[in-house]
């Protein structure tokens, strides 16, 4: 029998508070050091549903909504969206608030894509399936094939003929 997971069961959540060394001239956060974070969060959830090591793979389209200024708090939320064969896609979600929690806000999200990999071989290594539980669960899972093939697609990995999923945004 095939291994499946739970969403909840890699769900990471990693909290920042925004420093003077992590801001710029402006003092709001870095872009850079925030998708450092996120890409910690995202791999750490990665590798907790892979039961193995991950490599980032991909990451599509980090959203800048808002500024993140000097002293607030972030909240980084990463859960797995959907698994693959070997690889699997993340979700993170970025809340940004005041140090006394108030104020709270969706500033920046993200998709991340890993693979799972052997420690001693680093090859690709299979991973266990998702099960998707709640409605936005099973939504965020529907949808990543179509992100999947896209970016494929977009890495040159697939052909626009070879799209099944996204073939409507190719035909007149």
């Amino acid at each position: 029998m095939e291994r499946s997971k739970k969403v909840e069961d890699s769900k990471t959540i990693m909290t920042e508070m925004i420093m003077p060394d992590d801001t710029n001239p402006l003092g709001n956060l870095m872009g850079g050091n925030l998708m450092r974070w996120m890409d910690v969060a995202a791999g750490i959830c990665a590798a907790k549903h892979a039961e193995s090591h991950v490599a980032t793979a991909s990451v599509d389209n980090i959203s800048f909504h808002l500024p993140i200024p000097l002293g607030s708090v972030i909240t980084i939320t990463a859960t797995v969206t959907r698994a693959f064969n070997t690889s699997l896609e993340v979700f993170c979600n970025v809340v940004t608030a005041e140090i006394t929690g108030l104020n709270e806000r969706r500033s920046n999200q993200a998709y991340f894509t890993f693979v799972a990999v052997d420690e001693n071989t680093l090859a690709p290594t299979k991973v266990p399936k998702l099960n998707p539980e709640t409605e936005d669960e099973k939504m965020l899972y529907k949808g990543a094939i179509r992100r999947r093939e896209l970016r494929l697609l977009l890495a040159g990995r697939i052909k626009a003929s070879e799209a099944t999923e996204i073939k409507e945004l190719f035909q007149p």
